[in-house]
């Protein structure tokens, strides 16, 4: 009788706790997470443009190094950990350096770490607009490099005592002439897979994040297009970023009493 009351009061404690850090809540309904997806598709325009103002450079350069234009994304994806009830302290968006195995580390974009220090969550968000042909390659290295890294970091014991955690990669790509264009293949000895034959880089993102999902390299993956005039959409419904939210809200949903 008294263990049973005991376990009552902790399930109680644990009940007030997830209820306090639900207060700190912003987003609940579908009609919160597509205004705050409006706000992050400005931001990121309106962040880009004074970069390119700032830097007085006409190539795209000066915003590609400025970083900072997805931060209305880090915004949206903590506040929607934070609708689940996940505290504010668990969840990291500065100093998120993640050991791995062919290398030292990784600075990932966003962190949720347990109270008792269980990697619960990482994702990375990237961005292109413009210059594709010399940077989708790279996009494309990044994205398998660092899922490869801390997948086996994971496998050698680097996370131990805990189960796999959610990983997530999401990508903001500008829909415009050049990303629309198909692309060229080189097939100077072998010939390339069909799905490339004609994509353009839209498709080739689209391909791209459908396979890291398909290889399990990331728990979930995102990619939207996004026009100058702040327009944006998803290329598929697999990896729209409605499905990367609610894949991430159902896992921290299915831990929240980790916290």
């Amino acid at each position: 009788m008294i263990q049973v009351l005991s376990q009552h009061i902790k399930d109680l404690i644990k009940s007030v706790k997830r209820k306090f850090s639900v207060k700190y809540n912003k987003v609940v309904t579908m009609q919160d997470i597509s205004k705050q997806i409006d706000k992050a598709v400005a931001y990121f325009w309106d962040t880009k443009n004074k970069q390119l103002e700032a830097s007085g450079d006409e190539s795209n350069r000066g915003s590609v190094v400025g970083g900072k234009q997805l931060d209305g994304f880090i915004e949206l994806l903590r506040d929607i950990a934070l609708s689940t009830g996940i505290p504010q302290q668990y969840i990291i968006t500065d100093n998120n350096y993640l050991p791995g195995y062919f290398r030292s580390s990784k600075d990932w974009d966003m962190l949720i770490i347990s109270p008792k220090g269980k990697l619960v969550a990482a994702i990375e968000l990237k961005s292109q607009v413009g210059s594709y042909g010399n940077n989708f390659n790279n996009r494309t290295e990044e994205a398998i490099g660092s899922a490869v890294d801390l997948w086996t970091a994971f496998r050698e014991g680097q996370f131990p005592n805990q189960q796999a955690p959610w990983i997530g990669w999401l990508m903001v790509v500008g829909k415009d002439t050049s990303s629309q264009r198909p692309v060229r293949n080189y097939e100077p000895h072998f010939p390339v897979r069909a799905e490339f034959q004609g994509a353009n880089y839209l498709e080739r993102y689209r391909i791209l994040c459908q396979k890291l999902i398909l290889e399990r390299h990331y728990t979930s993956a995102a990619l939207l297009w996004t026009s100058e005039d702040k327009s944006y959409g998803n290329i598929a419904e697999d990896i729209s970023l409605l499905h990367f939210i609610n894949s991430f809200k159902s896992y921290l949903n299915g831990l929240i009493d980790d916290f």
